[in-house]
């Protein structure tokens, strides 16, 4: 296996705080690794060291002398003045319409991160920041690369895109290390995952699925001060195995491990409680379009749509960036007014509108106190919050909850916004991209929230994973001014707007995943056979490892003997190491 970057012994500090600290890893050909931790944790300072865009203070960065690579960060500019057709074709040397029309993967990139409806003659200068990433995104996969080294490319796309992304990168065979807080597409594409915490950088087999049990099984083996982490831990664990089959790759003497860690969590919620609980709050009516008819420009968006959201109701609305989603949700939060018809509002609903951009919070005031401006308690479903415990559950620690206002980055000053939105107990939810600049542990905490939140709620959001756990139902604007609902949920709005991309432009077809070679029924059954055998052997191999690890500890004061245990244990450990490969070969043949 070809290596093409190596870090030895790495450390990076800003100011005082060290980022990275004595980090050494490396990324070999056709790796896909997920990065992942805590905003400001120095996820983008690897990345950057890595890719070297930042020098290390101390400690080696290696690359193959003949490494391919593009490089997709949040600090990645275009040249001034530039187009699209300067930045994405020109270095593939088409100049020519019937070039990049002709060449399959200019044309499933353009289609794919719908750099087409930006123009190819639009100069990049006065574009959005979200169309500038995207145009930086796709000039980096036009080319022909062995690595590419991505810094949240999802944030700038709807569910369509990303999906796109995924199989994209997928079918490629290009090495990817990417960062990015959407779990389906680390669970999807990614096969390592890399956590970065306190300075290290913790490795692990396998996508999100994987590192959310690796990280609930090294909890439940720590001390009882990681009880809060534990707990956390094992309720995300417990959603990721109640709903589809996770996508893990780990044996399943594994896998039954995991449930039987997570065999006493409660379901998330308790949707008849909340329903009842949502009732009495919110009345019967909430909120109401009736025969509404809804603009941007020239498009409809809704077309004399009547829609009703019901107390309780957990909707999920999904579309193509430039659908009205938010134009929508302006609608129902009062924000405007229907061309025609009329909107409705119950008379206990008091809503909270998180959008896109960030609100005037105040400059001058600590971030404890600008949650306790709005109360100083919280009643949300069961659980009762102070001010300062709902800041912590939004990544405020009780050292951080003293930083002005002004001196937070934009993520800090989001995730304030949504605390301060909360606190104010209001019965109906309306989140465009909650999301966006949170990290992982924060969005489990968000989700946590949500799961016991009794009231209505309206979330978009390209993160399928807070879509599909806080949800009930999905609804879709698919440009015919109708809400349509869809009772498969995302799949089933994919595999809509797959079918509506074909019959308008064949040619820009989804490129299709090479599943390799068809397995017969008696292959399937002997594979199957041959993986309860295996999962038997690294069952009792299991085991014997743990003896020896007991035995190793009661002979301390015994050199000869420990001696014969440590070569006793490095060969059941070896024997174990190869009868889990063998496991994941098999595992294949027998789905």
């Amino acid at each position: 296996m070809v290596n093409l970057v190596n870090i030895e012994n790495v450390s990076k500090s800003y100011g005082v705080r060290p980022l990275l600290d004595s980090v050494s890893l490396g990324v070999n050909q056709g790796d896909r690794i997920g990065v992942v931790g805590l905003n400001g944790g120095g996820k983008t300072t690897l990345l950057e060291v890595l890719a070297g865009i930042e020098p290390a203070d101390t400690g080696r960065v290696s690359r193959n002398r003949d490494l391919r690579m593009a490089v997709v960060t949040q600090r990645t500019d275009l040249p001034a003045g530039s187009t699209v057709r300067n930045a994405v074709l020109d270095p593939l040397g088409i100049t020519e319409e019937h070039q990049w029309a002709a060449d399959p993967r200019a044309r499933s990139i353009l289609t794919g991160l719908e750099i087409l409806t930006l123009g190819l003659d639009s100069p990049v200068d006065t574009m959005s920041g979200g169309e500038r990433r995207r145009v930086a995104l796709a000039a980096a996969l036009v080319q022909d690369l062995d690595l590419v080294v991505l810094d949240e490319p999802t944030n700038h796309l709807d569910v369509e895109g990303v999906r796109w992304l995924a199989d994209h990168l997928i079918t490629s065979g290009t090495a990817l290390v990417v960062v990015t807080h959407d779990r389906w597409f680390l669970d999807t594409v990614c096969t390592r995952t890399w956590e970065v915490v306190g300075g290290r950088v913790e490795q692990y087999e396998g996508g999100y699925a994987d590192w959310v049990y690796a990280r609930a099984e090294r909890a439940r083996l720590a001390d009882t001060l990681e009880e809060k982490r534990r707990n956390l831990a094992r309720k995300e664990l417990a959603w990721l195995r109640r709903g589809a089959p996770a996508r893990t790759s780990k044996p399943r003497y594994r896998i039954e491990a995991a449930e039987e860690l997570i065999s006493d969590v409660p379901p998330p919620r308790d949707s008849v409680e909340l329903l009842a609980f949502a009732k009495r709050r919110l009345g019967r009516t909430v909120l109401e379009l009736e025969d509404a008819s809804v603009k941007a420009g020239d498009k409809p968006i809704l077309d004399h749509e009547t829609w009703r959201i019901g107390p309780g109701d957990r909707v999920g609305l999904v579309g193509v960036n430039g659908s009205g989603k938010t134009t929508l949700l302006r609608l129902l939060a009062g924000d405007s007014e229907p061309e025609t018809g009329r909107r409705i509002q119950g008379q206990t609903v008091r809503i909270a509108h998180l959008t896109q951009e960030l609100v005037e919070l105040p400059p001058r005031k600590r971030v404890l106190e600008a949650v306790e401006e709005i109360a100083g308690r919280v009643q949300l479903g069961k659980q009762e919050l102070s001010a300062s415990q709902l800041a912590e559950r939004f990544g405020f620690p009780a050292e951080k909850q003293w930083t002005p206002v002004g001196d937070l980055s934009g993520g800090e000053r989001r995730r304030l916004q949504l605390a301060r939105l909360l606190m104010a107990e209001p019965n109906v939810l309306l989140l465009d991209e909650p999301t966006n600049d949170l990290d992982i542990d924060t969005l489990q905490q968000l989700e946590d929230l949500l799961d016991s939140w009794p009231g209505t709620i309206v979330v978009v959001s390209h993160d399928r994973y807070l879509v599909e756990r806080v949800c009930d139902r999905v609804v879709a604007l698919f440009g015919d001014g109708k809400i349509s609902d869809l009772t498969g949920g995302i799949e089933e709005y994919l595999d809509l707007r797959l079918k509506i991309v074909s019959a308008t432009a064949p040619a820009a077809a989804k490129p299709v995943r090479d599943e390799g070679p068809r397995v017969n029924a008696a292959e399937r059954r002997a594979a199957q056979k041959e993986l309860s055998r295996l999962e038997r052997q690294i069952a009792t191999l299991d085991k014997k490892e743990a003896q020896l690890h007991a035995a190793l500890a009661e002979a301390a004061t015994d050199s000869g003997k420990l001696l014969d245990l440590d070569a006793e244990l490095r060969r059941v450990v070896a024997e174990k190491e190869e009868l889990e490969g063998r496991w994941l070969e098999v595992a294949d043949a027998a789905e």
